[in-house]
């Protein structure tokens, strides 16, 4: 008798801090696959303009705040009850607590706007990142998508896309140039790494 392959969608659940853009180019790129939903959005800012386009596309938008983090396990009880397989920081600025990685081992992922090792680390985020690149005069840039540990920026590496820097680009056109490889990789990656999980 053939067996029947469980046909349940694979969950995402996305922490963010901003503006979201990330986050709503992987759920609309979800929601026109099969594969994968992304179940829920976790913001600790409360005015981020990330829930609206949570909201707006009809995926659950929920607000922590740092005793909910760091000092309960009020969001972890809640992941648990989601059961992710997997959890996406798309812009996320705080340091993700030890007790959910250790509950969620190798399945929470962060995407960083620049070729770590370098330009990574505490304060290193968004338009920071950009200047620093611009100020050191480099020639090329890019996004690293890693595994989330215990340390800002120093997860495993599991993928890098570069992007050339021209002498007369502005801070402004590099983080353009970001954003670009941001909104074409970072959903073919997760859906990538959730590939192995789908065909268990």
């Amino acid at each position: 008798m053939q067996q029947v392959k469980n046909s349940r969608k694979n969950k995402i659940v996305i922490f963010a801090s901003g503006n979201g853009s990330n986050a709503e180019n992987i759920i609309k790129y979800f929601q026109q696959k099969d594969t994968a939903e992304v179940v829920a959005v976790f913001s600790n800012n409360r005015r981020a303009k990330v829930l609206e386009r949570a909201h707006n596309l009809g995926v659950k938008a929920l607000h922590f705040d740092r005793q909910a983090l760091y000092h309960s396990n009020e969001v972890q009880r809640l992941l648990i009850d989601m059961n992710p397989d997997l959890i996406v920081l798309a812009g996320f600025l705080w340091i993700f607590p030890t007790n959910i990685l250790q509950h969620f081992p190798n399945k929470v992922i962060n995407i960083h706007p620049a070729l770590l090792p370098n330009y990574g680390g505490k304060g290193m985020y968004g338009m920071n990142v950009h200047k620093a690149i611009h100020e050191n005069k480099e020639v090329e840039t890019g996004i690293s998508i890693h595994y989330v540990n215990e340390n800002y920026d120093e997860g495993k590496m599991i993928f890098q896309a570069t992007t050339a820097i021209k002498p007369e680009d502005s801070v402004e056109d590099i983080a353009h140039k970001i954003h670009e490889l941001e909104q074409e990789h970072f959903p073919k990656v997760i859906e990538n790494l959730l590939l192995p999980a789908k065909n268990d």
